[in-house]
């Protein structure tokens, strides 16, 4: 059942553990798949995307809408981060798909829970004065994004295994534009043993662009201005897309990405003193331990050593006070868990 301070909604909405798991039991004893999508709301066509397949895959799909506080650090955007809860039940009540019967199938539930109902004990967003149980995935959170917060994963890791937990989902779906988030989570899945979902039912979906700039979908995308939207962030993949574009034509990893910040330099100066365009990073990494690849290392020497493990691309800039992230898997993504 939902909460009268919730809004109207034809799609089911739960924000209790305890009122959710009624649903679930009754999906259980139906031998109903579950599919899952979680999201911190502000929701976009890359989300609605994850939803579609869901639909396409499972009996019933879920949705988590909670913007988790252990993932920000206390500099961030907690406060402001776009809430959109009316219009994203809106976009979820318009979604609908056949089944494999031609019965349409739409969203089944949202889980919309409080910060309260999430940490019992309380969250704080500085880890020090934290108390409760966290999860962590040693080892693989300090490279990448975690080199810019550290903090982060330890946040994400911790509150999805909560709504894991929770949901109970037979398969779930991640996008690829926070690809190491995802590739995080199904290792986390693996080690802590979990079977709602298993390792081998986590999905990473190709990430959704704007069909006329490329710029990567995202709920921080409503920062930005128009200016900013359509001719500064597009730099971050069109950078991206250089450095492919050397890897692939054997240049060193160094000089690919030299060449990223040569983009990203030219749309600096281009842009003048109108934005702020700074560069946090752009890094090639390996797939399986997300450590940094050497200078000197060409494609076909990597592809040698590492028996066609793929590397991650990526990158991160600051347009204004607006960070984006991106990134392009090089090589062999099916076996990352990547799904077309």
């Amino acid at each position: 059942m939902s909460s009268s301070a919730l809004p109207s909604s034809s799609i089911p909405l739960f924000d209790t553990v305890v009122s959710y798991r009624e649903w679930r039991r009754r999906a259980r004893d139906e031998k109903k798949s579950v599919g899952y999508v979680a999201t911190m709301g502000a929701l976009h066509d890359g989300h609605l995307s994850l939803v579609k397949r869901s639909l396409a895959e499972n009996d019933l799909t879920v949705l988590s809408i909670f913007v988790n506080p252990a993932q920000f650090a206390p500099h961030e955007d907690l406060a402001t981060y776009p809430r959109t809860l009316p219009r994203d039940l809106e976009l979820l009540s318009a979604l609908s798909i056949p089944g494999p019967d031609g019965t349409p199938r739409t969203p089944s539930a949202v889980f919309v829970p409080t910060v309260d109902e999430m940490y019992p004990s309380g969250i704080s967003q500085n880890t020090q004065e934290q108390k409760g149980t966290f999860v962590e995935v040693t080892g693989y959170g300090h490279q990448m994004e975690g080199r810019t917060r550290p903090t982060f994963f330890r946040g994400v890791a911790t509150v999805v295994t909560k709504l894991f937990n929770a949901i109970e989902p037979t398969r779930t779906y991640f996008g690829q534009k926070d690809i190491q988030q995802a590739l995080l989570l199904r290792r986390m899945t693996r080690d802590l043993l979990l079977s709602h979902p298993d390792p081998e039912h986590l999905y990473i979906v190709p990430t959704t662009r704007d069909p006329s700039t490329s710029l990567a979908l995202s709920s921080r995308n409503a920062y930005l201005s128009p200016y900013e939207r359509e001719h500064v962030a597009p730099a971050l993949y069109a950078a991206l897309q250089a450095v492919q574009s050397a890897w692939e034509a054997g240049v060193t990893k160094a000089e690919c990405v030299q060449r990223a910040q040569t983009v990203i330099e030219e749309k600096r100066r281009e842009a003048g003193e109108s934005v702020d365009l700074r560069l946090d990073y752009i890094e090639i990494n390996d797939a399986e331990s997300f450590e940094v690849l050497a200078d000197p290392v060409q494609r076909e020497e990597w592809e040698a050593e590492a028996e066609g493990r793929p590397v991650i691309l990526s990158g991160a800039m600051w347009v204004g006070k607006t960070r984006l992230i991106d990134n392009i898997v090089l090589g062999a993504r099916h076996t990352l868990g990547i799904v077309d």
